[in-house]
Formats: C-alpha cells, structure tokens, sequence
C-alpha cells in the first residue's frame, strides 16, 4: 500500500515492477506492470499529440475496457485531464460535451462512431483503439517509462459531468490531490487491502467509478476487474469468476441485481462489501440476506464539496453522523434547522421544519467547474459555504438522514414533503421493483404526489399495504400511480426523474388514481381530465383521513 503518494501519477509509477494481476477484462489479464508501461506510452503519445497552446484535455468515449483506466493513468503521468463522455448522449449534446471541455484528443472504439458521425468538432483528433492504426502509432512508445515528475497534487485531472434537472451538465473539476486522497480516505475507511479484488461494473466516465472503485484500488495496488457494461445477470457470474471482494455501484443497480432469479448458492460468492448509494434500506437487507454481503451507503457530493463517512452504530436509514461543518440549513432564512422529532413508529413528525439543505460551512475541497462560473456562484453562496444540492434532516445524536435533492421537495396541502422519505415507506411493498416519487401539479394550488411503480401492481393490496405502514404521513400516500415493466434511467442507472416529470400523468403507461372522496385506486380514464388536469382533491389537513387513507398503527 502506498500512503505517501500525493499525485495519481505517483501511484502509477508505484507499480512498476511489480508482476501480480493488475487489470483483468474479458478474459485479458495485465499486470500492474503493464499497466504502468501501457499508461507510460501513452503519456508519452499524448505529450507528443497535444498541441502545445491548447488545454492539456482529452475526452474518453469508451465503456469499461482496459483502455479507459489506461488513458486515466496516462493522463496523470502527462499532468493532463480526462473529461469522461457519457455514450449516452446523442448529436448536438454529444458535441457541446467534448467542445466545452476543450478536448484535443478523443479516445474512442469502434462500437461508438456512429455517434460521432455527422458532428461538427472542429481541432479534434480522434483515437480509435481497436484498430491497426492505433496499435501503430503507439509502437514507437513501447519503451517509456513512467516518470511521475510532471505531476503535482493541483493539476487538473478529471472533468466529470454531474447532471441536473435543468441546464447543460456540469464539468466538475476533481485534482490528482483530491483523487489521491479520496482513494487514501476510502481504503481506511472501508479497511481496503492489497488482496481485494475491486469489481468496477459502473461507467467509468462516471466520478463513482473512478473515485470510490479505482483510486482505493490504486492506493492498496488491488487487482482492479471490469465489465464493459453494468448487467445484472452478469454480475454474480462475474464475481465468481474474477474472485472479486469489492465493488461500487450507484443508482437502481442493486433493484436490479434483486429483480434476477434467486438461486440456492447465491451466497457462494468472494464478496465481502459493496459501497454506493440510493440501495435504500430495504433493498440493502434484502442484498445482505440473499447474498450475505454487507452494503455501506455512504454520502458524498458529486463535486466533492461534502461527503459523510459511515461507521460502525449508523442507526438504519441514516448515512452517518455529521461531521465539522456540516449543516442542515433552512434555504431561505439560512438557519439551521432543529432536530428531527419522530414518533413511536419512526415517523418524522417536524419535516416542515426539520428537512433542509446539508451545507458544508467547514472547508471544501471542492474545486470548481470547468468554465461555468453562475453553477459555481450557486454552490458557494452565503459566504462561500458549499450548498450541497441534497435535502436532509439530522436527528438529536447529530445523525443524518438524507430526504432527495432539492428540486424533489413536494408541497401538498401547504405541507412540505421529501420524495426519498415517502420512496423509502413505498418500496417495502412486495410489488415494487423499484419506487420513484415526484411532484405533479394540483389543480388547485402546490403539488398533488406521484409514484412511478416497476413491477406489478394491484390496487386492493396497495391500499392495504398503505394503511398498514405507521410511518406514512397524512400527506404522502400518492394520488397517482404509474404503472411500467422497467424504470426509466439513465447511463448511470438513477431513476430519470425529470422524463417523469415531464410526463406527469398524461403518458402511455397504466395510471392508477384515487378521485376526491375515493378509498382506494382505479385506472386513470381520459374522461377523468378537465381542462387542467385530473379533478382536484378535496382540499383541507383532513382530506387524506377522509379517503380512508389515515395510517393506521400495527
């Protein structure tokens, strides 16, 4: 293990001369010194190909194969940065990706020129890996070798895009010094080894890959395996083949790991923790149970600007204790918010009050976004605090409890709602694959609740099911419920919420509804839409009691 190390290049030039398994990827295997020779090469490749007046950027257009964290490497050595490129986007997006960043270079395979085809990208020179072409310009490198002096811990190193509801995304900046220690800060606090093998299934292009899966594996000179693209079927059969002990995930990956067939030896795996987010607590026991591995849900902002570390007495659903600095903040009168109050059930009974924006008024590492100072401005308004984005409330102890990100705050009867709270009390019910709660509008005035269900749905049980849960506020049983085989998400595998929005009611899948005065649900029909909508609730504190919706106590 190398503590000492300041810069990502430092940790790639560590390896050198040393021959255990490194990198492992559709049945390839490279050692650690191959691959601190093959991101030397590449170095120097890179060193010879950029323009010497530009941006020393180069985007990767790849999946998660050997050349990705190759190109990651030799971008440290060469003191330059990668800017990650979601295959996901499409035409003019695709383009003001690459062009905003500023990227000379573009690295990509075979499997993702149609995208490229017909853009307008103007300066840049594409690399395409899997072919002759490639293979000859890099021979003449073959015998460089790693030399991490060009580096220093604040040279930039990844631009990563971080999406919003609204805008272009955001290309944050993250320091070989920030990836260092955060890969140093992990491998402590998950007590990471050498002889862990890490399992990056996420997207590279993506901070959780890069920043929880292959930075710790770098510190603690892991063997690091990848799978070209997240599959839940694939995923034990990979572990077991690669021996793997460790691996990452963000999003609905673990639903969709659940949703596969169960197995009498699923618990025969190399598995020994999983870390990410958005598992949720159901889905996190039902992980352990049927796979008996651990799973640590861990925070931390996108941009680096706050993170909460989890540790041993997390009390369930909670993501750790608040450290120095961190702050529940009321967004408007910026003060802190007080405590959660809970009832015998677990019910949250002060939301209004106690559900605010986590703010880190300590120092922040984080670093900025590439050339959009108005994103910056806003995440360090008030002083230059860092404002998270994300909705929380902290109970008496200091424990934080995280309740979604703040355009996914509802207001229903003057009551304000967080969508996660209301998403963690639907996904118990035995239907659900996966949950997703946002905001329609009421006809009337605020917002009326809607869930998205994958999985099967019938309206009896699911009135049934909402009746028995203590912890569901008078507020929060949804109005409408959509109805889909699989949920909507993008490449990362988190719920695509602001297509949900967009469609609101009016789409092509199944909505169930409960109508004013209405016990339980039955399918939207055209004719139940006036002119703004479905018909308005009955409105009044009350109005959820009178549907026979009051939850009832166990």
């Amino acid at each position: 293990m190398d503590s000492r190390a300041n810069t990502v290049a430092e940790l790639i030039a560590a390896r050198w001369g040393d021959h255990r398994p490194g990198l492992r990827c559709e049945g390839r295997t490279l050692t650690h010194h191959d691959v601190a020779a093959g991101a030397a090469a590449r170095a120097a490749l890179l060193t010879d190909l950029l323009p010497p007046t530009a941006e020393p950027h180069l985007g990767v257009l790849l999946d998660n194969t050997p050349e990705f964290p190759l190109w990651l490497g030799a971008a440290a050595l060469a003191g330059a940065a990668v800017a990650g490129v979601n295959p996901t986007r499409r035409g003019a997006e695709l383009a003001r990706d690459i062009l905003h960043t500023e990227c000379r270079l573009l690295i990509t395979e075979r499997t993702h020129l149609p995208l490229l085809e017909g853009l307008d990208l103007p300066g840049v020179r594409l690399l395409v890996t899997d072919t002759a072409a490639y293979a000859e310009l890099l021979t003449p490198y073959a015998d460089a070798r790693p030399d991490p002096s060009r580096a220093s811990p604040r040279d930039r190193f990844l631009l990563y895009f971080t999406s919003g509801s609204t805008g272009a995304p955001k290309a944050a900046l993250c320091s070989q010094g920030r990836l260092a220690a955060a890969g140093r800060s992990l491998t402590d606090q998950l007590s990471l080894t050498p002889d862990d093998v890490h399992y990056i299934c996420m997207p590279m292009f993506h901070g959780n890959a890069v920043i929880a899966d292959w930075a710790p594996a770098l510190v603690t000179g892991a063997t690091v395996t990848l799978r070209r693209r997240f599959s839940a079927s694939g995923f034990l059969p990979d572990v077991r083949r690669y021996g793997a002990t460790y691996f990452t995930y963000v999003g609905r990956a673990i639903q969709y790991v659940l949703a596969t067939g169960p197995h009498p030896d699923d618990r025969d795996n190399s598995l020994r923790l999983g870390f990410g987010t958005e598992a949720g607590a159901v889905d996190a026991a039902a992980f352990e149970r049927r796979f008996g591995v651990r799973l640590v849900e861990g925070y931390g902002s996108s941009e680096g600007g706050a993170a909460v570390p989890w540790s041993p007495g997390t009390p369930p659903g909670a993501v750790g204790r608040a450290a120095p600095g961190l702050v529940v903040l009321d967004r408007e009168t910026r003060e802190e918010c007080p405590a959660a109050v809970f009832d015998g059930a677990g019910r949250l009974l002060n939301g209004d009050e106690a559900i605010g924006e986590l703010v880190n008024r300590g120092p922040s590492p984080f670093e900025g976004y590439w050339r959009n100072p108005r994103a910056e401005a806003e995440r360090r308004r008030g002083g230059g605090w860092y404002w998270t984005g994300d909705l929380f409330y902290r109970d008496t102890d200091g424990y934080l409890y995280f309740a979604g990100r703040t355009d996914d705050r509802l207001r229903v009867d003057g009551e304000n709602l967080a969508a996660a709270m209301i998403e963690n009390i639907l996904a118990r019910y035995e239907g659900a694959d996966a949950v997703c709660v946002y905001a329609v509008p009421d006809p009337v005035t605020g917002d009326q609740v809607m869930a998205t269900l994958a999985g099967t749905f019938d309206p009896e049980g699911f009135t049934e099911f909402l009746l028995a849960q203590p912890d569901l506020g008078t507020k929060m049983a949804p109005r409408f419920v959509r109805v889909v085989e699989r949920m909507p998400v993008t490449a990362t595998n988190k719920i695509h919420r602001a297509a949900l929005r967009r469609e609101g009611h009016r789409c092509a899948d199944p909505v169930w509804w409960r109508g004013p005065g209405e016990r339980t649900y039955r399918l939207l029909d055209p004719q139940d839409h006036d002119e703004k909508g479905p018909l308005a609730p009955t409105r009044g504190p009350s109005s959820v009691r009178r549907q026979g919706l009051e939850p009832r106590t166990r």
